[in-house]
């Protein structure tokens, strides 16, 4: 009956019901078991409060003790050196045998290794659903790392029929965040800002040391120590059939988001996976509704296409993904949403947030938006998650089963095998290659004996020894096609004409980024007996192989610093958190480079910046962003600001005086303005109808006399994301050492308007009294995926003179 009632009072309801609902499961359960609020002194989801990593962890160490239903392992450190812990829950019968319901999930997870069918039944009979729900990955959507403390308590307690029947049929591996340090970042900020004015801001810095938002962008290069934990966990270890990753989104928009997902999905993705997903999101937003929540929407926003996500990489392992994004408050403190809001948010699937439609069938008219709403919401749908495993446990496991045996069939006309030849020269960049492969479950083969191949309808070719080779018939074939294959993004536009964005990237193949030749085999002359192939078991097998130093230990890389003398490089550090400033740094302390952070009151008061540095970096950020910074209205003065025109000032003379200015993508606005460089970006102001290029890897001309060409091909490729090309109108000022190419630019993703960029400036170097500025269009380093024009920048900075 309340269904019908004004939003506020239905929602005060679900919550008096929830409560009821969970102390109904408990009762009978265990008492012993320590509740959120008694180790905490609140209850998870109370207004303005927020628990800290240190108490997260304390409180799953309490579980681990005082139930039989739940053991903490830790999985490894962060990046930061905090413990990454997983929570492993289920019946007490199914913990004392996590090895035998690990093996049987490796055993299902590659049908190679069952004898016959009758093997595969008893699996299936015997086997348990792993269901892996993980939670705040992106640290300022924080309710779900404190739900993940209420829903442990209550499966750890409750003695109701529907949880004993969990316990039973499923194995959850609850990760209570994937971005330990964020949680810390998130809550010490919080703290440190409730009441005042800043109260429920974003932290001044980035929520994850390196890629901030951008660590759910690396679930197939794995360069993130937590990236690199779960995926072992997974892929390595558990292989489980149904992932669920827990967001939130913004305030003014549905009140949830769960699938089904909108268009285009990925055609490497089975489309079983897609209707599985579609079942179970389903079922959430059906639970949701009968338990009087509006607002919630399917079908919207939130594509398949791309294949780096915590959510979307499950598809290429054979597993369900599950993605939900409910609407935010401002950190854990509430937010009122007015329906004049709700009117004007808008995106692919949702018109507007006031309008019903098939799929958001009873909008939320607006009010008050508090951080329980999102834990209730949360709580819901990870009992719908459960539930539907277990009640339909033989149904997923042999699902599960059968994807990896339809795997084993090659699709007509599709290559044998990708093939990586031996001898190019960049032994660090297939070094990682062939270790992020291998980290994500992939079958990879190193030749002992030389190889002779065909490719298409080229003719036979001999691959020397020492190469690798990476086989599709594995039960991971989606993971290598999708990695392998050049990307086609559909065309797809908005009723005016205007490109109609996807949810992230368009195209991502790995080797092209890597700057690495490989070659799809259609034929291998040698029979499988006469072959003489070594499988690779991880990285310290490839850089043996490659004669590479090996890793020392987890905090440290192997890679000798490409630069060979003396530079001082200074990397500007914007309060506005940068992501491409972040990923900037990971390069850096990967190559092992020096550098120092430039904040902004330094370049505001230095003058004499030459004196200090050789090389300032600008990393991708719009001039406004660099020059205004943060609002004083919504940070603290110390945060806010920017660099001022003093600042750009400043910049100015340290070129002017002999340093080397180096600028990536939307930061060349900057120089080329204030400058007054003889360059335009001929892409400025051109609607997306005309041209549009969102994350995509084109093919550059390179100039290779240049001294920043040294070491490259008069052909390469490069990432663009909605990036820059410029005509030079001073060719004595400013010199072109790549340029988008004249024919065939698109390598893998989509492009609209090819012909406005074909055989532009893509970097540019100018001069400026005795020092010069040198101008990426493109990405050279994007999400530290670029391995192939990282040694631009390298050259880059190695092009300084010392003072």
């Amino acid at each position: 009956m309340f269904l019908h009632r004004p939003a506020l009072v239905a929602l005060s309801l679900v919550f008096a019901f929830s409560l009821v609902g969970a102390a109904a499961r408990v009762q009978g359960g265990r008492a012993d078991v320590p509740s959120p609020r008694s180790a905490l002194g609140f209850v998870p989801g109370d207004d303005r409060t927020i628990a800290d990593w240190r108490q997260i962890t304390d409180y799953f160490a309490r579980l681990d003790r005082a139930s039989d239903r739940v053991t903490v392992r830790q999985l490894g450190t962060t990046t930061l050196g905090r413990p990454f812990i997983v929570a492993f829950i289920s019946a007490p019968e199914n913990i004392r045998e996590l090895a035998k319901y690990q093996e049987i999930q490796r055993r299902l997870a590659d049908p190679r290794l069952q004898r016959d069918e009758r093997e595969r039944d008893r699996l299936v009979q015997e086997g348990r659903v792993v269901v892996a729900i993980s939670c705040s990955i992106h640290s300022t959507e924080i309710v779900a790392s404190q739900m993940s403390m209420q829903l442990a308590y209550e499966l750890a307690t409750a003695d109701d029929a529907q949880t004993r029947e969990v316990l039973r049929n499923v194995i959850l591996i609850l990760i209570p965040s994937a971005n330990p340090d964020g949680i810390d970042i998130v809550a010490n900020w919080y703290r440190r800002t409730l009441n005042t004015p800043y109260e429920g801001t974003e932290p001044p810095e980035l929520y994850h040391h390196y890629a901030g938002h951008d660590n759910n962008r690396d679930w197939f290069m794995l360069n993130l120590r937590e990236t690199q934990l779960v995926t072992r966990l997974f892929w390595r270890e558990w292989f489980p059939q149904i992932v669920y990753d827990v967001h939130q989104q913004g305030m003014t928009g549905s009140r949830m988001f769960v699938p089904p997902f909108y268009d285009p999905f990925n055609p490497h993705i089975a489309p079983l996976l897609l209707r599985e997903v579609g079942l179970i999101g389903h079922k959430i937003a059906a639970d949701l509704q009968a338990a009087g929540f509006r607002g919630v929407i399917t079908n919207a926003m939130y594509d398949t296409w791309w294949h780096g996500g915590f959510r979307t990489a499950p598809y290429y392992h054979n597993s369900i993904g599950v993605l939900s994004e409910a609407a935010s408050a401002r950190l854990m403190s509430p937010v009122t949403v007015t329906r004049e809001q709700l009117a004007q948010a808008r995106t692919r699937g949702m018109e507007s947030a006031l309008e019903a439609r098939t799929n958001f069938p009873d909008p939320w008219l607006g009010g008050v938006w508090r951080p329980r709403d999102i834990m209730q919401m949360e709580l819901i749908a990870a009992r719908a998650v459960l539930t539907m495993a277990a009640k339909y446990r033989e149904r997923y496991l042999r699902n599960f089963y059968e994807l990896g045996r339809r795997a084993l069939a090659l699709p007509e006309n599709a290559p044998i095998a990708y093939l990586i030849p031996a001898g190019q020269g960049r032994d660090e960049s297939l070094a990682k290659l062939i270790a992020t492969l291998t980290e994500q479950g992939v079958e990879v083969y190193r030749l002992d004996r030389e190889l002779h191949v065909a490719v298409a309808a080229s003719r036979e070719r001999e691959v020397p020894t020492g190469s690798y080779i990476v086989f599709l018939r594995q039960p991971g074939r989606a993971n290598v096609q999708a990695l392998f294959e050049p990307q086609r993004y559909p065309n797809r536009r908005l009723p005016n004409g205007e490109a109609e964005r996807p949810y992230d990237v368009a195209g991502w193949t790995l080797p092209m980024q890597m700057g690495l030749e490989y070659l799809p085999i259609a034929s291998i002359r040698e029979s499988e007996g006469e072959r003489r192939l070594t499988l690779v078991l991880g990285e310290a097998d490839v850089r043996r192989d490659l004669a590479l130093p090996p890793r020392v230990d987890q905090g440290r890389s192997p890679i000798r610093n490409p630069i060979t003398r003396p530079v001082r490089v200074g990397l500007y550090k914007s309060w506005t958190a940068s992501m491409d400033e972040g990923w900037t740094r990971f390069v850096f302390d990967t190559f092992n480079i020096p550098y120092a952070s430039i904040r902004d009151a330094e370049l505001r008061s230095e003058a004499n910046l030459r004196a200090k540095y050789d090389v300032i970096i600008l990393p991708s950020m719009r001039v406004r962003e660099i020059v205004e910074g943060n609002s004083p209205e919504r940070y603290p003065a110390e945060y806010a600001g920017g660099i001022t025109e003093r600042g750009v000032e400043n910049l100015r003379r340290f070129v002017e005086a002999g340093g080397v200015l180096i600028c990536f993508d939307a930061a060349t606005e900057l120089a080329i303005k204030r400058f007054g460089l003889p360059v335009r970006n001929v892409l400025e102001g051109v609607r997306s109808s005309e041209f549009y290029c969102p994350g995509s890897i084109l093919a550059l001309e390179v100039d290779t006399t240049h001294p920043l060409a040294r070491g490259f091909s008069s052909r390469t490729d490069a990432y663009f994301i909605n990036s820059a090309a410029f005509e030079v109108t001073d060719p004595q000022r400013a010199h072109t050492v790549a340029r988008y190419a004249t024919e065939n630019v698109l390598r893998s993703g989509w492009v609209l308007g090819e012909e406005r960029i074909s055989g532009k400036a893509a970097l540019v170097e100018a001069t400026l009294g005795r020092g010069r500025v040198i101008l990426f269009g493109f990405r050279p380093q994007h999400r530290g995926q670029t391995w192939g024009t990282f040694p631009f920048i390298f050259n880059a900075i190695m092009s300084a003179s010392a003072e």
